[in-house]
């Protein structure tokens, strides 16, 4: 899985014209970021839809 995964790291770099290091820097921020907020998005459905739901049911009364 290794060679796949450097021969695919390999290739990027060459068809972006960029080190292989510039492009796994790239993907490591990407996928910290993508993560992130992807972990922030659920906090914040985990909070709120509770909050909407109870909302919902007061108003249909």
């Amino acid at each position: 899985m290794v060679r796949r995964e450097a021969e695919a790291l390999r290739r990027r770099a060459e068809l972006e014209h960029r080190s292989t290091q510039d492009v796994a820097r790239q993907a490591v921020r990407e996928h910290i970021e993508g993560h992130s907020r992807a972990g922030l998005i659920d906090r914040v459905l985990d909070e709120e839809l509770p909050r909407c739901a109870e909302a919902r049911e007061r108003l249909g009364r």
